[in-house]
């Protein structure tokens, strides 16, 4: 007898193992139960257009959603209808900018209980000075690891870390086996670099020195070398922490690396004066340091591309009428980070599928869904369809995320996400997820 599916879905082009191929996908409670085992038989049918590939959904660990608390920033209501219109079928918590911050059990018990979400959605936890030496509640409660910052946060209900506490945490993450990831920047050399301000991009960029992503980068390396824990490097903006952290990994350290779209998308020669959209931290550098993000991607030395999608009401984000010194910083990107990562990707001869790695399986491996960020038997129907080719211009009054304030605004991008899919589903389906 011939197996009945849920849903069978069918594309000239599949993304299986790296590699683009016709499939047939053949879907039941939520996975993918049949792959070209067909033709397949189902109670529904899907068939892509031409133009359009079949892709695993994008899994995005690094999003500040700030609900409960700064609910006017970002939601979870509009953070997941966003991630879902962007190919996005997984997102991970960031524990601030939220009140409370998600540092105890208590607190993430308060986030999950206003979570209404459209894609799957995980919580990272805190590392502040307040908690440490008691993670482990958290742990068990199922964070997929704890967030540090280095230098202060913006944000008076997160702490940073100084260097004996980050060796605290360090020790502690060890012991729990669980993950540090870190805001890589050295308050030192912040303050040695701090000036007034102003509506000049280079002027801010310069009080953001490349020196504070090295310093306390090598911080992090020295801590894990000593502790054995598993530590991932944030946001990684300079390139010139990759020789520090090449050496480090190829001693076997257990060191991950992320970047994110707009370092590598954007350049702070193509940013205005005053225009304080652009603004976050670390900041976007120069088309050089650009390029060579791009080169550590396709070497191996960084692992992943995720959003850190941070954003900020319209007055935060304007604050100071276009004064760098005052206004709020973060790019809200989730909608956008496949289609700007792809035109970029592109544009140097960088293929799709590579794409894909670094901003699906990567991710998922990164937290230990391994049933996630790939099409493949017995993994989660999290399926989008991309028409690749097919351009568009962003538009920040049509994004869905909660403010209308947008670096990519005004851009053209290729690539359009038409259908998602989470657990074979439409969007609005999604769950609270636990390590």
């Amino acid at each position: 007898m011939t197996e009945q599916y849920d849903l069978v879905v069918r594309a000239a082009s599949v993304l299986i193992d790296g590699v683009f191929r016709p499939a047939e996908l053949g879907i039941s409670d939520g996975r993918i139960a049949a792959i070209d085992a067909g033709p397949l038989e189902g109670d529904a049918y899907m068939t892509l257009e031409s133009d359009e590939v079949l892709l695993p959904g994008i899994v995005d660990t690094h999003v500040h959603i700030n609900e409960p608390g700064r609910t006017e920033w970002e939601g979870f209501a509009t953070a997941t209808a966003a991630a879902a219109a962007g190919g996005v079928t997984t997102v991970i918590d960031m524990p601030l900018n939220s009140i409370p911050a998600t540092t105890t059990v208590e607190a993430l018990a308060i986030k999950k209980a206003v979570a209404t979400v459209a894609v799957d959605t995980g919580f990272w936890g805190g590392a502040v000075p307040e908690n440490l030496g008691n993670l482990k509640p958290l742990h068990e409660a199922g964070v997929f690891g704890f967030k540090a910052f280095l230098a202060p946060s913006g944000v008076d209900e997160f702490g940073h870390l100084d260097a004996d506490q980050l060796g605290a945490a360090l020790d502690e993450i060890a012991a729990l086996g669980s993950l540090l990831i870190v805001h890589a920047e050295d308050p030192g050399v912040l303050d040695a670099y701090a000036n007034e301000g102003g509506t000049n991009y280079h002027r801010f960029v310069e009080s953001r020195p490349e020196a504070a992503e090295v310093t306390a980068i090598e911080r992090v390396i020295a801590g894990v070398r000593r502790t054995g824990a598993r530590a991932h490097i944030l946001h990684l903006s300079s390139a010139a922490a990759l020789p520090a952290l090449r050496a480090a990994r190829a001693d076997g350290l257990p060191i991950t690396v992320e970047t994110c779209p707009h370092y590598l998308t954007m350049a702070e020669e193509q940013v205005p004066d005053g225009a304080t959209q652009f603004k976050c931290c670390p900041p976007i550098r120069d088309e050089s340091n650009r390029d060579a993000l791009w080169q550590a991607l396709v070497d191996g030395d960084i692992d992943i591309v995720v959003t850190d999608h941070s954003p900020a009401t319209v007055e935060l984000k304007t604050r100071g009428e276009g004064d760098f010194g005052l206004a709020w910083g973060g790019i809200a990107g989730l909608q956008l980070g496949l289609a700007a990562v792809w035109t970029e990707a592109a544009r140097r001869s960088i293929p799709l599928a590579s794409v894909v790695g670094w901003m699906s399986r990567g991710p998922a491996d990164l937290v230990g869904l391994g049933q996630k960020g790939r099409i493949a038997v017995g993994a989660d129907a999290d399926l989008v369809a991309f028409a690749p080719d097919t351009r568009f211009t962003v538009h920040k009054e049509e994004l869905l995320h909660k403010n209308p304030v947008c670096a990519y605004d005004g851009r053209e991008l290729r690539g359009v996400v038409r259908r998602t899919w989470v657990r074979g589903l439409p969007p609005g389906h999604g769950e609270l997820l636990s390590r």
